[in-house]
């Protein structure tokens, strides 16, 4: 099973040159089935442009994850504190295997809607 993420296509183009080797989410699928992270890079690119296999799905307190986590982040400590900020617990889903797609897909190809994921949708 995939999921589709909507990531800030910055994020999203470290996460497929390997710079950026985890993805923090403050909610995460919660089914163990799911394996793949499809990757949609929000406007201005607005298009599905690659995946990741799902490793490492880490949750815990921020100090602790970012300590774990930060020289593979892809992001700096003051937008990892505020993306997380007043929460108790933080969430990483390690990045495996990235990989670009050779022509971004239109979000209705892949999702059958128009609209993007708030936080991330379901694909069969």
């Amino acid at each position: 099973m995939r999921v589709l993420l909507s990531i800030k296509p910055e994020y999203a183009e470290k996460i497929l040159n390997g710079t950026k080797r985890y993805e923090y989410r403050r909610a995460l699928p919660r089914n163990e089935a799911v394996r793949t992270v499809v990757i949609y890079a929000t406007l201005p690119v607005g298009k599905v442009v690659g995946e990741f296999e799902i490793g490492e799905v880490l949750c815990e307190p921020p100090d602790k994850l970012w300590r774990r986590t930060r020289d593979a982040a892809g992001i700096s400590r003051a937008f990892f504190d505020s993306y997380f900020s007043g929460r108790t617990e933080a969430m990483a889903i390690a990045v495996r295997k990235p990989k670009r797609y050779g022509t971004p897909l239109r979000l209705k190809e892949v999702s059958g809607s128009a609209m993007p994921p708030q936080s991330f949708q379901y694909l069969i």
